[in-house]
């Protein structure tokens, strides 16, 4: 009976059943697959691809100038005086290369080798996935002394490839429109755009990258102008990383070589933070995730600097060599190398993979950083005591560190007294409620649903580990945190580890006050300087309670924002006793309430944790969190008539 069954069900699957996606549809289809999502960064990632294409031109050696304009129909043009587009015919298409770039999959000029020796684009989808993904697309060329353009619906040809005015100039120009029926909510956000270009513009010495908009990014309303050229490269980066910052060096160092066709590019300059900030790229992209020509420049930097300690005598034969710890403390960094052939992992392309880029970057790297310390002895010294400093404090903070461990139990066997843990023993269908305060905290115990979902009260404001994060003894010794260590399981600092997370869901919930402002800015410093692997794991949030109760009779509603307050309040013109109750405190909810609000799966808001800028989130912390006044006194100028929702 049952192998009657399989044969049955084995006949009605046939050919038949199989669906073959035609040309573009399988990106239209599953946009995800291509550009990652189809939220603001696949909007921003469509921008990004197009404008790869103008990079690697620059990288090959024919384009200097990339412009860059959304309108305020929100058409995206990106235009460069590169080679131009081919638009003969294609041996293998019959079509115009034009449009057997911009309308099939995996065809471009980073194949062969011919065309491009060096190229970020390494899948040949760009052109053809944005086609795709754009309600309309114009291709503009100007080559060979002449004007040639092609038009495109949702990928779909919609003209001839045209020949129109001579010209003497060249170079490609895309027009392009996001097409709605993709993404949702057409919306870009400046600061991520700008700070893109201005990434890419640091990593191609003397490419000029201009950016305007007379539309609206983000409510900024008016012109948008923004220029990015740097004669000194990567070395102007790392100058920006540390703008804010009190530098060992006064210049960085830079160096920069090609070997066996890879060429390498490094720059480093220390400060007197405690945090370390390196960059790698490989072919300009971003590789988040590191690789071979991260790994190959730490090996140089650490072996290069105990080597140059021991020379020198700054080490002494007993003393134990410096740790990879000890030479990065402090360290602002960017390490870019450029291939003929560099293996991601995945589309993302966050990692370098190439085995034989390790050696030629640590050759490289240790090339140029020995010639430095030789020719620079002040700076070595400098740089050497720098080092010798974080060792010590790094082995002043482990025996303190193992004192309060022994001291609190703080090895995730026992629970926080005050936590009340869920019934869920799966991380991954697990949450827990940092909640301001013990009032709140009996609220959202009450009002929560026990299966799921744990409650952690905090006591007043926690201490800010911004300014002792050289005293682990101080960060442990606080009784706060150390329940926060406790609830979440998985340690903290240079012993964090995410697989050992209770929740996976981790949910920061304070007042909409000043108070709870500040709370939360506390909380967020802490998981941000000692578990910053908690929030690249998606792990930490914000909870969103309403800031105002709504009642006209018998309905009640809750505004998140004063928008939908003033649209509620809209929406109840001539009705009478409408109540309205501005919420400051957690406390004023019962815990239904609390529950309906904040807390329920089905009905609540919440803000997830991201870091999309390293460079950007440290400054910030750095600025408004340490103990150096001058910068956070400016930064409260700059920024002072922006203010929204001030307490006075």
């Amino acid at each position: 009976m049952q192998q009657e069954l399989w044969i049955e069900n084995d006949t009605q699957y046939t050919s038949k059943d199989i669906k073959v996606l035609e040309g573009l549809e399988a990106v239209r289809v599953r946009p995800g697959m291509y550009i990652g999502s189809t939220d603001q960064r696949g909007l921003h990632h469509l921008i990004y691809e197009v404008l790869d294409n103008s990079v690697d031109e620059a990288m090959a050696g024919y384009c200097t100038k990339v412009e860059l304009s959304i309108d305020e129909t929100g058409l995206i043009t990106v235009s460069d005086n590169g080679r131009g587009i081919p638009v003969d015919t294609h041996p293998s298409t019959g079509k115009s290369g034009l449009e057997t770039v911009m309308t099939t999959l995996h065809a471009g000029g980073k194949f062969g080798g011919g065309a491009y020796k060096v190229t970020g684009g390494l899948h040949g989808v760009g052109g053809s996935v944005v086609n795709a993904l754009s309600s309309y697309l114009r291709a503009q060329v100007m080559r060979g002394g002449y004007t040639y353009s092609q038009e495109y619906g949702q990928g779909e040809p919609t003209t001839e490839v045209v020949k129109s005015d001579r010209t003497a100039e060249h170079g490609t120009t895309i027009f392009f429109q996001p097409d709605p029926a993709i993404f949702p909510n057409i919306e870009y956000d400046f600061e991520t755009l700008t700070n893109h270009f201005k990434e890419i513009a640091f990593l191609n010495r003397g490419l000029e990258i201009q950016f305007t908009s007379p539309w609206h990014l983000q409510s900024r309303k008016g012109d948008i102008e923004r220029t990015y050229f740097f004669d000194g490269g990567i070395a102007n980066l790392v100058r920006n990383v540390n703008r804010n910052r009190k530098v060992i060096q006064k210049d960085p160092f830079f160096y920069q070589k090609i070997v066996d066709e890879t060429s390498v590019e490094v720059a480093v300059q220390y400060n007197d933070s405690f945090t370390e900030t390196v960059f790698s790229f490989a072919n300009c992209i971003n590789t988040q995730e590191g690789g071979t020509h991260l790994t190959g420049f730490r090996s140089a930097l650490t072996r290069v600097i105990n080597d140059y300690s021991r020379k020198s005598g700054f080490v002494k034969d007993d003393q134990p060599n410096l740790i990879g710890e000890d030479v990065r403390e402090g360290l602002a960094a960017v390490i870019s190398v450029k291939l003929t052939d560099p293996q991601f992992e995945g589309q993302t392309k966050t990692k370098l993979g190439n085995a034989e880029v390790r050696s030629v970057v640590e050759s490289v790297v240790a090339e140029g950083l020995n010639r430095y310390l030789e020719e620079n002895p002040s700076v070595a010294k400098l740089m050497i005591e720098k080092c010798l400093t974080s060792q010590r404090a790094r082995e002043a903070a482990r025996k303190a560190r193992e004192l309060v461990i022994r001291k609190n139990a703080l090895d995730g066997s026992s629970l926080p007294g005050k936590l009340a843990d869920c019934a869920e023993r799966d991380p991954a269908k697990s949450e827990l409620y940092i909640v301001e305060g013990e009032s709140a905290g009996g609220s959202a115990k009450m009002g929560r649903d026990r299966s799921f979902q744990a409650i952690l009260p905090l006591k007043g404001k926690i201490l800010n580990v911004e300014r002792v994060l050289q005293q682990p003894d101080k960060i442990l010794g606080h009784e706060e945190i150390r329940s926060m260590i406790a609830a979440v399981g998985a340690g903290e600092g240079e012993d964090f580890d995410p697989s050992k997370v209770r929740y996976h869901k981790i949910i920061i919930m304070t007042d909409a006050d000043v108070d709870g402002s500040h709370i939360r800015t506390l909380v967020l410093t802490f998981f941000f300087r000692r578990m910053q692997e908690l929030i690249d794991a998606g792990f930490l949030y914000i909870a969103q309670p309403p800031l105002y109760r709504v009642q006209a009779g018998r309905q009640v509603d809750y505004a998140y924002s004063e928008e939908q307050k003033d649209a509620l309040m809209e929406q109840y013109e001539g009705r009478r006793g409408v109540q309205v109750q501005r919420y400051k405190g957690l406390g004023e909810m019962n815990p239904d309430q609390l529950w309906e609000t904040t807390m329920n799966p089905e009905t609540r808001q919440m803000l997830r944790v991201d870091i999309e800028n390293l460079v950007e989130v440290q400054d910030v912390f750095s600025t408004l969190m340490s103990e150096a006044v001058a910068p956070r006194k400016s930064f409260i100028q700059a920024h002072a008539r922006s203010v929204k929702n001030l307490d006075v």
